[in-house]
C-alpha cells in the first residue's frame, strides 16, 4: 500500500470485490441459517427435523470451502482444507469423520460469525468507500439528466461548478478511501486464513512426521523381534533338543565308567543348560504367554518367578494393542528386577487398569524408598542416574506412555507408568 502505484493497481477492486461477495454470501447465509434453524427446530418436536439441525451442523463445510477459495483474490498464499480423506468409502464414513474433526467446528463458528457480524461490516465499509464517492462522481451526470440533484439527500447542487467541484471531491475520496477498503479486506482475509487454513508450522509438522516414523519404527522393531523369537524357538531350540536327545542315547551306548561315558555326560549336561538359556533368551525377547494369554497373565508368570511376592490385579476390558501390551509387560518386568535388586522389599503389588483412553499400571513395593532423586512428591525418572528407572521411562515413552516415580525415603516405592491405549481389541 506503500507504493505510489498502489492506486492504479488492481488491488484495491479486487479487496472491494472481496468485501462485496463476502457480504452478500454472508447475508445469504445469514437467512439459510435463520430459516434452518426455524424449521429443524419446530419439526424437531416430531423427530423430523433433527436431521436437519444436524445437518447445519455442517453447512460451514461448503462455506469455509468458498472462503478458501475467494482468499486468492488478494492473498496468493496457498490455501488448503484443513480436512482429511475418511479412510473408508460411503456417506456414513464422512459424516463420522467429519463430526468429529476440530476444522469442522471452527468453519461453522466462521459461517454463524460472517452470517451475523461479519457480512454488514463488509457492507458497512464498503458503502462508505464507494457508495458516497460514487454518489459524489455521479453529481454532474444527475444534474444533466434531473436538472438539480439532492447529494446524499443534504445537499442541494442546481449549477454546474458546484456539481463538477463535488465529483472532484468524491475522486479524492474514492482515492483516499481506497487504502482503509483495502486494510479492512486483508484484515478480514487474515481472520478467514486463522480460522480456516492449516496453520503452516514447519515445526509442527516435523513433530508429526517425528510421531508417524517412531511409530512405524515400534511396529517394525516389534515385528523383527517375533521373529527372530520364532526363528530361535522353531529352529534353534528344535535342534538343541534334538542334540540332547543324540547325547543322551549315546550316553546309554557308552560303556560304564569309561572316558567316553564322562565326556558324554558332560557334553548332555551343557547342552541342557544351553537349551535352558535359549529358553530363557526366548520368553525375554517376547514371551509366548504374552501373545497367546494377553497382558495380565503374562505379568502374573513373571511375577511368580519374582524373588519378591508380588500381588497382581488387573481389570481389563479386553487385548490391547501389541506394542503397549509388550511395553507394559517389559517396563513391570524391569521395575521388578529393581525391586529386587536395590529396594530391599518384602512385598510388592501390580495393579493394571484401563480407563477407556489409556492403561495405567502401577507397581508399589514396602521397600526403603528413596529411589532416584526426589523433586517434591513425585520424581522425574529423566534425572534418576544409575537406578534403572531412566531405562524404564524410555521403554515407555517409545509408545507415549509416561512415567511417574513417588519414592519418599523410608519408603514406600510406587512407580505409576501410564500409556494411551484408546482402543481395546
Amino acid at each position: 500500500m506503500a507504493d505510489p502505484a498502489f492506486v492504479l493497481s488492481g488491488r484495491p477492486w479486487r479487496s472491494a470485490a472481496y468485501l462485496l461477495t463476502g457480504g452478500l454470501g454472508g447475508a445469504v447465509a445469514c437467512a439459510l441459517l435463520v430459516l434452518g434453524t426455524a424449521v429443524g427446530g419446530s419439526l424437531a418436536l416430531v423427530l423430523v427435523g433433527l436431521p436437519l439441525l444436524a445437518a447445519l451442523a455442517l453447512a460451514g463445510l461448503p462455506f469455509g470451502a468458498l472462503e478458501r477459495r475467494r482468499l486468492r483474490w488478494i492473498d496468493p498464499r496457498p490455501a488448503p482444507s484443513p480436512h482429511r480423506a475418511p479412510d473408508r468409502t460411503g456417506l456414513t464414513a464422512w459424516a463420522r469423520l467429519r463430526f468429529r474433526e476440530r476444522a469442522t467446528w471452527w468453519e461453522l463458528g466462521y459461517t454463524v460469525l460472517t452470517a451475523f457480524v461479519l457480512c454488514w461490516c463488509d457492507l458497512l465499509v464498503l458503502g462508505f468507500a464507494l457508495v458516497v464517492p460514487g454518489a459524489l462522481l455521479a453529481t454532474p451526470a444527475l444534474l444533466a439528466t434531473e436538472g438539480e440533484v439532492h447529494v446524499l439527500k443534504t445537499l442541494h447542487i442546481d449549477s454546474y461548478g458546484n456539481a463538477w467541484a463535488l465529483a472532484l471531491f468524491g475522486a479524492v475520496l474514492l482515492v483516499a478511501f481506497s487504502y482503509p477498503l483495502t486494510a479492512f479486506a486483508g484484515v478480514r482475509a487474515e481472520l478467514a486464513r486463522f480460522l480456516l487454513v492449516p496453520g503452516d508450522d514447519s515445526s509442527q509438522r516435523r513433530i508429526t512426521e517425528l510421531t508417524d516414523s517412531r511409530v512405524r519404527l515400534v511396529d517394525a522393531f516389534e515385528a523383527e523381534r517375533r521373529r527372530i523369537e520364532r526363528d530361535l524357538h522353531d529352529g534353534a531350540q528344535q535342534r538343541l533338543v534334538a542334540l540332547s536327545m543324540t547325547l543322551g542315547l549315546a550316553r546309554l551306548d557308552a560303556p560304564p565308567g569309561s572316558r567316553l561315558a564322562e565326556q558324554l555326560e558332560v557334553a548332555h549336561r551343557e547342552a541342557g543348560q544351553v537349551l535352558t538359556e535359549l529358553r530363557e533368551l526366548i520368553n525375554g525377547i517376547h514371551p509366548q504367554i504374552l501373545t497367546d494369554r494377553g497382558l495380565p497373565d503374562a505379568v502374573a508368570d513373571a511375577a511368580d518367578r519374582s524373588p519378591v511376592p508380588v500381588d497382581v490385579s488387573f481389570d481389563l476390558p479386553g487385548r490391547l494393542p501389541d506394542a503397549v501390551e509388550a511395553a507394559a509387560y517389559f517396563a513391570v518386568c524391569e521395575a521388578l528386577a529393581n525391586v529386587a535388586k536395590h529396594s530391599g522389599a518384602t512385598r510388592a503389588t501390580v495393579t493394571g487398569a484401563h480407563d477407556g483412553t489409556h492403561l495405567d499400571v502401577r507397581i508399589h513395593d514396602n521397600g526403603r524408598g528413596g529411589a532416584g532423586r526426589p523433586a517434591g512428591p513425585a520424581t522425574d525418572p529423566a534425572h534418576q542416574g544409575g537406578t534403572g528407572l531412566t531405562g524404564l521411562a524410555d521403554r515407555v515413552s517409545v509408545v507415549s506412555g509416561t512415567l511417574t516415580v513417588t519414592s519418599p525415603p523410608g519408603g514406600p516405592t510406587l512407580l505409576h507408568i501410564r500409556i494411551p491405549a484408546p482402543a481395546t481389541i
